[in-house]
């Protein structure tokens, strides 16, 4: 016994117990394709797959160990009711005698649920402003839905995908390639490192086009009932609008023309108001406001037509053309004369009544009735006004004049 005591002393101060630590250890994971096959995910909580490992043996031993040495193993087929695997640890050459092995940790903590799989779209945001006088239109997508698999916790919160495109002081066409990334419902960013997606890049072309403004012009068709005119005034609000397109296609535009068979006055007695989608007559063109439905009011304005008669004295009628060797003069004492006009209110009230002039043309007179030659005598003759054009003269006034030629001395 003594002999064996002094053996094992000389043993123990030639190569005594000594211990050593390994930070940073990876736990690996066995038998992960349990849960997969559960239709469940898992993700390693908190680090929890990464320990410190210590190592108690003979110092000789201790002297030739390295961290490649450890072996940590976690076997997802003993998941306890708390989602943890219990970490198991070896040397991986078995020929090596320790005395003992723990780490910091003995269990590995996992999220597990439900794995979910869902599309959803895919929305193109551009940063930055394109140049002044143009607009974005249409964007074109490699794919306008994305499948994505991953945590149901996570699936649920993802409302869409979405990439983003520099469009700076763009006048022409962009495109490239983007990252996808996912958002929730309120537009902010959702980690994706979970997620499984059909598609990571996606290459986007960003159309931008010219804008112009242009002037909507309007025409009408028909006649308004009897004893009523439309005012001439025709008003559309908007009365223009910005159209975007090539810049080749919007030379070719220089306003929008809505045809006369969109708006009939035929019969009308009032105010004639239509709304009209003047997108039907945007020629290889469109809208620049995507805001606007491309509807706009047209109205014709019409009113009744009122008669006035005006008074007029002698004084206000006066010859011309009367051929050289005669002369003129009233033939009837001085009279006056009832002219009765016609035409929209405005128009009729704004006729000055004390500076309206009727002229008695001989020559034209003459031409009308072929006289060649005149004789004395007297002559009713139709007397002439100058009004607007928007009045009318219901009436005629012929006044007498004698016309007697000069004896020659």
């Amino acid at each position: 016994m003594l002999a064996i005591v002094f053996w094992f002393l000389v043993v123990m101060a030639d190569n005594p117990k000594d211990s050593v630590s390994f930070s940073n250890i990876q736990v690996n994971l066995i038998n992960t394709e349990l849960l997969e096959k559960g239709n469940k995910f898992y993700e390693v909580l908190e680090g929890s797959d990464r320990i410190r490992v210590t190592v108690e043996a003979p110092r000789n031993v201790i002297q030739e160990l390295n961290a490649s040495d450890i072996v940590a193993e976690a076997d997802v087929s003993r998941l306890t009711e708390v989602n943890t695997v219990p970490i198991s640890f070896r040397i991986l050459n078995d020929e090596i005698e320790i005395l003992d092995i723990t780490g910091s940790r003995d269990a590995v903590r996992l999220n597990v649920e439900e794995k979910a799989s869902k599309w959803v779209n895919v929305v193109c945001d551009t940063r930055g402003e394109v140049a002044e006088g143009y607009i974005i239109g249409n964007t074109k997508l490699d794919q306008t839905r994305l499948e994505i698999t991953g945590p149901q916790s996570v699936v649920e919160k993802i409302k869409n995908a979405g990439i983003e495109i520099d469009v700076t002081g763009a006048v022409n066409n962009v495109s490239g390639n983007a990252d996808v990334h996912f958002y929730d419902a309120e537009g902010e960013a959702v980690d994706d490192s979970d997620i499984v997606k059909n598609a990571s890049v996606m290459h986007v072309e960003v159309q931008v086009l010219a804008t112009k403004e242009v002037p909507v012009e309007v025409s009408y068709g028909g006649t308004p009932a009897e004893g009523y005119e439309t005012t001439g005034a025709v008003e559309c609000e908007p009365s223009s609008v910005t159209i975007a397109g090539t810049t080749s296609a919007l030379a070719d535009i220089s306003k929008i023309v809505i045809p006369e068979r969109e708006l009939d006055i035929t019969d009308a007695t009032e105010n004639v108001e239509k709304v009209i989608d003047i997108r039907k007559y945007l020629d290889n063109a469109g809208l620049a406001d995507s805001s606007f439905n491309g509807r706009v009011t047209v109205t014709v304005y019409i009113e009744p037509v009122v008669e006035r008669t005006l008074v007029l004295p002698q004084g206000s009628m006066s010859v011309i053309n009367l051929p050289e060797g005669y002369e003129w003069e009233f033939a009837e004492d001085p009279a006056t004369y009832r002219l009765r006009i016609s035409g929209l209110e405005d128009a009729v009230s704004a006729v000055n009544q004390s500076e309206l002039r009727g002229t008695i043309d001989v020559g034209a007179w003459m031409a009308a009735e072929d006289i060649q030659e005149l004789t004395s005598g007297t002559y009713e003759i139709e007397a002439v006004f100058t009004l607007p054009e928007d009045v009318r003269i219901r009436n005629e006034i012929s006044v007498r004049v004698n016309i007697n030629k000069l004896e020659e001395e």
